[in-house]
């Protein structure tokens, strides 16, 4: 499997970062009760309880999914049921990959926005064509931390994007009531360092996460050069760390994807735990022809099962050798599982 290549220059002037606040303020007046803050005047309504899942329904749908495995392997056993809100396996999530400084990184950077969102809405209808019992919802996939060729000034090897760039992702989605995915790549640095940077961003109930283990290169190799990798104890923290927020700050499940494409990029899969708040993805990201990208999804997605499965698709790297053919929905829907996931390099 080739390495994707990432030659990126940036050249940016000294940006000043802000970041969302979330805050509350209570009155002096006031007083706690049961952790909130209520005025002399005020009485106390309670909230009313999240109803449950069908759980009829979800496993059902699971099902569905594992589009007619034999082998036991899906859909996966013993997995929590979500909370209330949780969009995976209701909806499909058709995600457009990219960087809005780069056009060389995905489609998401590669087009004017008009023209971008225009081509997500073309995909949107069909995908919705090819399976019409599934709703699909559409994603801004964006790369705010990217590997890079030169090391920085801390030899990480990596440049963080300034957080006005995902405010314009952001303002774009909600033009389409859109997903947006914060993606990760730490180079020389550590999912533990990056991750909590964002945290003001995953509060919000529209905004998940990915992981990219390609671009973790905890051999000090530099970026490109190989493959990294990344262990289920990585995996278990930012899936840890999702699960937090979304008990505290009561929101709906988070999505987290995790890309892969090779045997090493993911290590210990079993070990991997998994969260009500919390709904995994591993999405198979590697490019080439049809029958290549099969057998990638067959031997490393397919073969380790985690929850739910993803499929990217490259608009030109899978166009470059024979039969020149990008894989349809249709021959996409046709694999086990049924990716629920799909991005648009």
């Amino acid at each position: 499997m080739n390495v994707k290549h990432l030659l990126l220059t940036l050249t940016l002037a000294a940006t000043s970062l802000t970041l969302l606040t979330n805050c509350s303020e209570s009155s002096k007046a006031g007083k706690i009760v049961s952790g909130i803050a209520v005025s002399k005047k005020d009485t106390i309504v309670a909230k009313p309880a999240p109803q449950p899942i069908n759980t009829k329904e979800y496993d059902s749908l699971m099902k569905k999914l594992a589009n007619g495995d034999t082998t036991g392997k899906w859909p996966v056993a013993k997995t929590p049921y979500p909370l209330t809100g949780a969009i995976l396996p209701y909806k499909r999530v058709v995600a457009f990959y990219g960087n809005l400084y780069s056009k060389r990184m995905g489609i998401l950077g590669e087009l004017p926005p008009k023209e971008m969102l225009k081509k997500l809405d073309g995909e949107v209808k069909t995908w919705e064509k090819a399976d019409p019992s599934t709703p699909v919802i559409p994603a801004l996939h964006y790369i705010a931390v990217v590997a890079q060729g030169d090391g920085g000034k801390d030899g990480k090897y990596r440049y963080r994007m300034p957080f006005k760039q995902i405010d314009s992702v952001l303002t774009l989605a909600k033009t389409r009531n859109a997903l947006v995915f914060i993606d990760v790549q730490v180079a020389l640095s550590t999912i533990r360092a990056e991750l909590p940077l964002f945290e003001n961003y995953l509060k919000m109930p529209n905004v998940h996460f990915a992981m990219d283990p390609e671009f973790s290169m905890k051999t000090g190799a530099r970026p490109g050069t190989k493959i990294g990798t990344y262990d289920a104890d990585d995996v278990n923290y930012v899936s840890d760390y999702l699960a937090k927020l979304v008990k505290q700050n009561n929101l709906p499940p988070k999505i987290l994807i995790v890309h892969r494409f090779t045997q090493g990029m993911v290590t210990n899969y079993k070990n991997i735990k998994l969260h009500p708040e919390v709904q995994l993805v591993m999405d198979m990201d590697g490019w080439g022809e049809p029958e290549l990208k099969k057998g990638t999804y067959r031997n490393h997605i397919y073969k380790e099962p985690v929850q739910f499965t993803g499929f990217k698709l490259f608009y030109k790297n899978d166009l470059k050798k024979a039969p020149n053919h990008m894989m349809t929905p249709g021959e996409v829907l046709a694999l086990k599982p049924k990716p629920i996931y799909i991005q648009y390099q």
